[in-house]
């Protein structure tokens, strides 16, 4: 008697076919959207146009209206591009990182992870142009020819070196979406009936024919596009913890931020993608393809990142006390007990503690556990780059310049305006293009597949009989 190995739960619910595969992906498309799709987006577009308002009351009045002051100049604004960065990376990572690994779980989310990535980015870049206080002349950023006077930025700053890392990172996950997106373009052009739609979905596709050549091809992009990006998703956010890091700020001045940085914003990036794979789950009855299988996956990479997350701010506590440095040491002494240490609590409770609740199976693969665990956790990654950022900044150097801080109308409605864009943005994106890789999902689906599985294990059962 040898012992068999277990077979694995499989990744494509029910007995599907590539027909009700490509009947499923495409139902949002073809028919009409479901009730809960119009009350997101209108909720969506209302804080949309809310923080349209803010921010043109910003570019009115100038960065005033904001909650900054002579301390503490960057705030809520550099809190919420790191956090939008942060939420950003999932996507590239689950696309580019486990294509390479040959990792079969992600066919069903790296496509909503992609476009999560793209306009995560977007709202990132709004308070980073903000921020500079005149962004009409965010031009001087970019190395200009010397006519300009001696402008030449400089290259020593880190927030030159995020002007480009930024903008390689949103470049090429736009072009490894959109390639991901071709052989579904030519799939929708080939069933929608309405002419507009047909010449839209016609253009997008590229001519896609589904060829042998093709597919060669389209392999061979994806994985040079994936090889490239790899590398992105540890430089941009390392690059964006220089931003502190290179500063002389206690509290900042630490090489650990860079590795502490990148997990982070992989941690609340996996949980913004659950966050919003659960939703389009429900509203699209996508149950079969992102199952609970998937959720679990999702879940034990947030253990994980999570762990590493509260390894690094338990590190930074001890190298604090162990330095000797007074100044480091007061830093980190009022962030957990001084006029903010509410914020500090918060972070810790939400991206130490809530993630280890995972290790029980029945809450790992609990549909409502991991919607709630996934919002606290972003909200502890929201927290985390506040922590960081205001109680340093309330309590420098100069006793002089101590003071506290409180976030303006304005701030609040921008950040809120910025969630309902993404929203916005994310609704559209899912009514309109294949919200699941069909064309990756049918590749899977001999191996996956539930009925498939069925029936090879009974071919088994029988040999060995």
């Amino acid at each position: 008697m040898h012992a068999e190995s277990e077979i694995r739960i499989p990744l494509i619910l029910g007995s599907k076919t590539y027909r009700n595969i490509s009947d499923d992906i495409i139902a949002p498309i073809e028919g009409k959207a479901a009730r809960g799709w119009y009350t997101l987006i209108t909720v969506c577009a209302l804080c949309f146009l809310w923080g349209i308002g803010c921010l043109a009351y910003t570019i009115g009045v100038g960065i005033g209206s904001w909650g900054s002051n002579n301390g503490v100049d960057w705030a809520w604004d550099i809190t919420n591009f790191v956090w939008w960065i942060g939420i950003g990376h999932a996507g590239t990572l689950i696309s580019a990182v486990l294509l390479l690994f040959r990792q079969k779980w992600r066919m069903a989310i790296n496509r909503s992870a992609e476009a999560m990535t793209i306009f995560a980015v977007l709202c990132a870049a709004i308070f980073v142009t903000l921020h500079t206080g005149r962004p009409w002349l965010d031009y001087m950023l970019f190395p200009l020819p010397n006519q300009f006077g001696s402008l030449w930025p400089n290259f020593n700053s880190p927030l030159l070196w995020d002007v480009f890392a930024v903008s390689t990172y949103a470049t090429v996950s736009i072009v490894f979406w959109y390639i991901g997106l071709v052989p579904d373009f030519g799939m929708i052009r080939d069933r929608v009936i309405k002419p507009w739609q047909k010449k839209m979905y016609g253009i997008l596709s590229l001519g896609w024919g589904g060829s042998a050549r093709h597919w060669s091809r389209f392999e061979e992009v994806s994985l040079v596009l994936a090889g490239l990006s790899t590398p992105l998703v540890f430089s941009v956010h390392s690059i964006v913890s220089f931003d502190f890091a290179t500063s002389v700020v206690p509290g900042w001045h630490t090489t650990i931020f860079p590795p502490y940085f990148v997990s982070g914003a992989v941690f609340s990036g996996f949980a913004m993608v659950l966050t919003l794979m659960l939703v389009v789950r429900k509203i699209y009855r996508l149950e079969s393809y992102v199952t609970i299988k998937h959720i679990e996956y999702m879940n034990i990479v947030i253990i994980v990142t999570g762990s590493i997350v509260g390894v690094a701010y338990l590190t930074e506590l001890f190298v604090a006390w162990y330095s000797g440095v007074e100044w480091e040491q007061y830093a980190f002494l009022n962030r957990a007990t001084g006029p903010l240490a509410w914020s500090y609590w918060i972070m810790m409770s939400c991206n130490v503690l809530s993630p280890q609740l995972f290790w029980f199976k029945k809450i790992r693969t609990s549909i409502l556990a991991t919607f709630i665990l996934s919002i606290v956790v972003n909200i502890g990654m929201w927290f985390e780059r506040f922590v960081i950022i205001v109680p340093t900044l309330c309590r420098t150097y100069l006793p002089s310049t101590w003071n506290t801080y409180t976030p303006s109308f304005i701030d609040i409605g921008i950040f809120v305006g910025t969630i309902g864009m993404f929203g916005t943005f994310f609704l559209l994106f899912s009514r309109y293009f294949p919200v699941i890789a069909q064309a990756e999902l049918k590749t899977i689906l001999k191996q996956s597949g539930e009925s498939q599985k069925k029936a090879s294990a009974e071919v088994t059962a029988h040999g060995h009989h």
